[in-house]
């Protein structure tokens, strides 16, 4: 997987991962994780979800 990002944000991201003493890497997927997470538990992404599903399952009757 490729992402781009600013000049800015790459160097940002590379002092948030030198300071924790990560890998950028490591930093990103922390970062992924916790917006899944976030959206786990976010009621209204969840009935968006919900409502996208339905369409999905109609869509295949």
């Amino acid at each position: 997987m490729t992402i781009r990002l600013s000049a800015e944000q790459a160097d940002q991201l590379e002092t948030v991962a030198n300071v924790e003493n990560q890998p950028v890497s490591e930093v990103i997927r922390a970062a992924i994780s916790g917006h899944i997470e976030s959206r786990r538990n976010d009621a209204t992404f969840q009935a968006g979800l919900k409502e996208r599903i339905e369409r999905a399952k109609g869509l295949l009757q």
